[in-house]
């Protein structure tokens, strides 16, 4: 493949975690959506979508994540919230476990990518997190593949503040210009990456609105996060 202007650029990484390496670009508010209507939860979208953000803004105001729990754990805890809410604790098992499960998948896959991206290139991961991000990158095997990790609940910065992309490019020990961000937000992470100076790869995938989405603001956008591989020649 021919390699233009970014990817000759390109001397290093940062990863986004959630809904990049952990779903293949899908929101995860779409993921749980899908695995509730799979799973017959007997509720509305709309319904879901407020328990969603209920859930959300609890786990962002009080510490019921604690710092050694795993994904297993986080996700059960997220989906009991959103699933009393709802007033259909009964179906909680079934989601997680299907959630679960896929989430396996896309992370062994993101593993796989990473895995050949590191013989050419250090990198690292950039997320909005709870606290636990060391346990959930150990429990999906991805512990040893970043050189460096920044994490919203240990640096007090969250995206979308371009800050927090400068805390991973400081980390790498490079400039800004040297640095390609993959990331399936637009809003958290393609804008404020932008914003910090680095290069973007935008990864697709369904998005929490039907929104049109401005596909010339990334660099570079692509449907599967296995097309980096070629993209930057590591196979």
């Amino acid at each position: 493949m021919m390699r233009d202007s970014v990817t000759e650029a390109t001397k290093a990484f940062i990863f986004d975690y959630g809904g990049t390496l952990d779903t293949g670009g899908c929101h995860w508010g779409k993921v749980l959506w899908h695995a509730y209507e799979h799973e017959g939860v007997p509720v509305a979208e709309d319904r879901f979508r407020e328990a969603y953000v209920f859930a959300e803004r609890k786990l962002g105001r009080e510490r019921v994540i604690q710092s050694d729990f795993t994904f297993y754990q986080t996700l059960e805890e997220k989906l009991r919230i959103e699933l009393a809410e709802l007033h259909c604790l009964s179906y909680h098992e079934k989601v997680l476990e299907r959630v679960y499960q896929q989430v396996k998948f896309h992370t062994q896959q993101s593993r796989e990518v990473l895995l050949q991206l590191k013989k050419r290139y250090p990198i690292a991961l950039v997320s909005n997190f709870y606290g636990n991000i060391s346990v959930v990158l150990k429990e999906f095997g991805f512990s040893e593949l970043f050189n460096a990790v920044i994490e919203s609940a240990v640096v007090g910065v969250r995206k979308p503040d371009p800050r927090i992309f400068t805390l991973g490019v400081d980390a790498l020990g490079l400039s800004a210009r040297d640095v390609t961000v993959v990331g399936d937000s637009i809003e958290k992470d393609i804008l404020p990456a932008k914003s910090a100076g680095c290069h973007t790869v935008w990864l697709r995938g369904e998005q929490w609105t039907d929104a049109p989405v401005n596909e010339t603001i990334p660099d570079r956008a692509i449907d599967n996060i296995k097309e980096l591989n070629k993209i930057y020649e590591t196979n």
